[in-house]
């Protein structure tokens, strides 16, 4: 299931290269996103003109987080991009679903804590991860 006009080394390695690009964007967008939240405390004291600055850098990062992401889903095979949308489809469906019935738990006061998007962002990561598990074990 090679895309065509390719030997399978050179697309094995364009794959290879597209996983450690991908991997290079993400842990740019984490180290980034981290700066952004904890700069304004811990570096610059809330000044406005370095957030601005880290919040900038942080959507630039996150942009090519997602160009490299779409790189990489663009050179796999029909198989891999199954399971990749597959397990997109359950987890931006939890994410819905789960996410707003969480913020209805505050606004019905069933809970006393405001909901956080961090918790939404583990649950997201951890349905994926499931996702692409139960996918790649089912097409074995």
């Amino acid at each position: 299931m090679n895309p065509p006009n390719t030997t399978p080394g050179n697309w094995t390695d364009r794959l290879k290269k597209n996983t450690i690009r991908l991997g290079y964007w993400t842990l740019a967008w984490v180290i980034t996103l981290a700066l952004a939240a904890f700069g304004p405390k811990f570096i610059w004291d809330y000044a406005t003109l370095p957030g601005v600055l880290a919040l900038l850098l942080n959507l630039a990062a996150g942009m090519g987080w997602i160009f490299a992401n779409k790189k990489n889903l663009s050179d796999l095979d029909d198989l891999q991009r199954k399971i990749q949308l597959e397990a997109t489809a359950l987890s931006l469906s939890v994410a819905v679903v789960a996410g707003l019935s969480y913020e209805l738990l505050e606004d019905i006061h069933l809970i006393s804590f405001q909901p956080q998007i961090s918790h939404l962002v583990i649950l997201i990561a951890a349905t994926y991860a499931i996702g692409l598990f139960t996918g790649n074990r089912r097409y074995q």
